[in-house]
């Protein structure tokens, strides 16, 4: 008698169904798990014939074999310890194929039969409904992350002995909801920092303002204390709410990497790796081929403090994914594509000491000192950066002023900004697309300059030296500060202060 099991596990950014294949003969008591598994899969032995023990089943006596097919595809995790379970239960007779036909499980189980959590959930579900599955069964802490798939029945359980029962009609196994009542019952109230706590830097706070209303890079140049990592930290409170499509992008992200495995992702992610992370940290790979922190960055910001401080090898590493917003990693086994669609907030000191140009304090750096610490991000990384800002020093005075009670200016920036997005939006008709994310091509054809504008921009191409990046970077930012002033024009009074936010 021959047992199948469908399941599936996810590899890279998607998933792939797996089948579990069962045998049981006359021979010596033997329990073998074959089809490229790796140690994890293999130690699921162990894992199921206690759980069926424990569970109050019977483990046959006899050699029992499993298939993992397909036999090319190397599986890892402890995905498929549900499966085998069945299976084992099918071929001892415990249970009947017409109980799981048409059905498809996933799951690790403990020693007394619980039925715990699996990392890339979104993944397997998506495979099995491409693939027509009608009803998937997961553990019951992944079940508010399936549910974010729509089309598709979904149950959630807790044990093998209550997945026994819900097979059998027995219980009713609990239905994942759908995803509006999952966002609505898991998202959270940001708590700050706001703008209005943010003290001076009034040409900080706009040029965050714009960065944020078109997704635009920008890297913040300031002293020691000028508040540079506070308003990093004010910019993710300014994005605007996730749709759902992104929500389900972004909860997919984390849940590979295992970061979250019992709840959705229902704010935008705010990654601040530090300097001493690897290029496998920010990029990704490993053996699994996993996402690294571009990618847990997808559709929020990534935050890169003290810039000239991360080796050479990692911020090179940025180039290619910050201009095809999405980053393919290769190994010798897995070849995988995450999206890689975030905005980069970088800061860095004017110098080593960080007090050049600073009135109150000596800068003690040498000529030769300064220049090789400013050289460290290169004139490729730099033209990817939309926009680059100096800060000083805020004034003592101004650090002594009470804070007010409301965050009233908070609430009208980030007004401003969803009212830019949403111009965005109309314009060009689909979510999640910004102006930084235009091509040059679509920027020659959507973009409109006034004739005064056109002018200054030919003036500034040749006495600044742009390069065809900074030539179109420069007027993706014009245009968004003409969506901040509902223009639907570019002015050259717009395109003279995205000028100012391109020098080197």
């Amino acid at each position: 008698m021959i047992a199948k099991i469908q399941s599936a596990i996810p590899c890279g950014f998607e998933g792939k169904l797996v089948e579990v294949e069962g045998d049981m003969n006359r021979g010596l008591p033997s329990f073998n798990i074959v089809g490229m598994a790796n140690k994890t899969v293999n130690e699921a032995k162990e894992r199921v014939r206690s759980a069926i023990v424990n569970s109050g089943f019977n483990f046959p006596d006899k050699k029992v074999t499993i298939n993992l097919a397909p036999a090319e595809l190397l599986k890892d995790g402890a995905y498929l310890d549900l499966p085998i379970a069945l299976s084992v239960l099918i071929l001892s007779g415990q249970i009947l194929m017409s109980d799981v036909r048409g059905k498809l499980f996933v799951g690790e189980l403990s020693l007394t039969g619980e039925i715990r959590p699996v990392r890339g959930i979104i993944n397997i579900v998506e495979a099995a409904k491409a693939a027509g599955c009608n009803e998937i069964y997961v553990p019951m802490k992944n079940l508010a992350q399936a549910s974010l798939v729509d089309d598709i029945t979904i149950y959630g359980l807790d044990t093998l002995q209550g997945l026994y029962l819900a097979l059998k009609g027995q219980v009713a196994p609990k239905i994942a909801d759908n995803a509006d009542y999952c966002r609505k019952t898991l998202r959270n109230d940001s708590t700050g920092p706001f703008l209005d706590q943010v003290r001076g830097q009034e040409l900080a706070k706009r040029a965050i303002a714009i960065a944020i209303a078109g997704h635009h890079n920008i890297l913040i140049s300031g002293p020691p204390g000028a508040g540079k990592t506070l308003l990093a930290k004010v910019a993710v409170n300014l994005l605007p709410e996730l749709s759902t499509a992104e929500m389900v992008e972004i909860t997919k992200i984390h849940s590979i990497a295992g970061l979250k495995m019992n709840e959705v992702v229902v704010d935008r992610p705010f990654r601040n790796p530090h300097h001493t992370a690897s290029p496998t940290a920010i990029i990704g790979g490993g053996p699994g081929a996993g996402p690294g922190e571009i990618s847990l960055a997808h559709k929020g910001i990534l935050f890169l403090d003290e810039i000239p401080e991360f080796p050479r090898s990692v911020l090179e590493a940025l180039r290619q994914p910050l201009e095809d917003k999405e980053i393919v990693i290769s190994r010798a086994m897995r070849k995988s594509t995450y999206p890689a669609d975030f905005m980069l907030i970088a800061t860095m000191n004017p110098c080593p000491c960080g007090y050049l140009g600073d009135p109150s304090h000596e800068c003690k750096c040498t000529e030769s000192q300064i220049q090789l610490y400013q050289k460290k991000i290169s004139g490729p990384l730099f033209d990817r950066i939309d926009m680059n800002i100096d800060v000083e020093k805020v004034d003592n005075n101004d650090l002594r002023k009470v804070l007010p009670n409301e965050s009233t200016e908070h609430i009208v920036v980030k007004n401003t900004i969803t009212d830019a997005v949403a111009r965005q939006r109309a314009r060009y008709k689909r979510d999640g697309v910004y102006n930084s994310s235009l091509s040059s091509f679509e920027v020659s054809k959507i973009i409109k300059l006034d004739p005064p504008a056109e002018q200054l921009l030919a003036r500034a191409s040749e006495h600044l030296n742009l390069s065809a990046r900074s030539y179109f970077k420069t007027i993706k930012v014009a245009q968004t500060i003409a969506d901040l002033e509902k223009s639907d024009v570019v002015l050259a009074k717009h395109l003279a202060e995205a000028l100012t936010f391109r020098k080197r």
